[in-house]
């Protein structure tokens, strides 16, 4: 069993780097995330590996505990109705907002390995011909470099491609290699990666037309779902919209999206709530 003080130190460490909220009876959260790292980073025990992490005046250790107790958890269209609300509500009103030669700017937050946005690639591809000369930008991050790397590279196992991707999908979008699938170069070359944590500043990303933040928010205390949700923001356009999870609201947390009437997971700026929802 991992001491309570431990489990403390190691919660209020993950707290400070990502948000990340771990009540103190999640020692079995800890057992089953941090073995495994305890066993790779050459340490006899996790209680071994908190220790070092404790004495180690560079962090590396406490960002490689961050990162493992972070829910990397996804899948290709995962859910589908925010998918189905981006092609069938938020697409048509930004094609025609931005016109046939502007550009449309799409941030995907906490991507983990990459199925979000290549599911929205893969979309886009589809609908290329309706799409004209639009441009289309997507950017995604994640605070965790082990997981981008998987993402940019684009290979997944039989197992992951068979969550959420209908054959017919995976035959247009994907090469197979041996036992592995690799999305194809012309979808892979639509996403462009990068490190990002959510309690860090991303002004300089610039501003985007939909922010896709899913499943993210509900590990944050309410503090700071109001200051991330308040600088999303600050970087989407006044006409933006934001998808989020099921489970998660801005109601009670954020002035400045509202809720799209009969779109559930769907907010926008002020004008963008009233254009989704006419």
């Amino acid at each position: 069993m991992i001491k309570q003080d431990d489990i403390l130190f190691v919660a209020a460490e993950a707290f400070k780097r990502s948000g990340l909220v771990l009540s103190a009876d999640k020692g079995y959260l800890l057992e089953s995330r941090l073995a495994p790292l305890a066993r790779a980073e050459g340490y006899p025990s996790i209680e071994a590996l908190i220790t070092a992490a404790r004495r180690d005046p560079g962090g590396r250790l406490l960002w490689s505990i961050t990162e493992a107790l972070a829910t990397h958890e996804t899948f290709f269209f995962r859910d589908n109705t925010p998918f189905d609300l981006f092609k069938q509500d938020v697409l048509p009103v930004l094609a025609r907002a931005r016109g046939n030669n502007g550009q449309i700017r799409i941030w995907c937050a906490a991507c983990s390995s990459g199925q979000e946005p290549y599911s929205l690639a893969m979309l886009l591809e589809e609908e290329r011909a309706r799409l004209g000369n639009l441009r289309i930008e997507i950017i995604a991050t994640d605070m965790a470099p082990r997981v981008l790397e998987k993402a940019k590279a684009g290979v997944y196992s039989q197992f992951e491609v068979q969550r959420g991707l209908a054959v017919q999908r995976l035959v247009q979008h994907f090469e197979q290699q041996g036992e592995q699938w690799r999305v194809k170069p012309n979808i892979r070359s639509m996403v462009t990666f990068q490190k990002q944590n959510l309690l860090e500043n991303f002004s300089l990303m610039g501003t985007f037309d939909l922010v896709f933040c899913r499943n993210v928010l509900i590990y944050f205390d309410a503090d700071t779902k109001k200051k991330v949700l308040g600088r999303i923001a600050q970087q989407t356009a006044q006409d933006g919209y934001l998808i989020m999870g099921a489970a998660e609201t801005v109601v009670g947390l954020s002035s400045d999206f509202s809720p799209v009437e009969g779109r559930r997971g769907l907010y926008g700026r002020a004008a963008a709530a009233k254009s989704a929802a006419a």
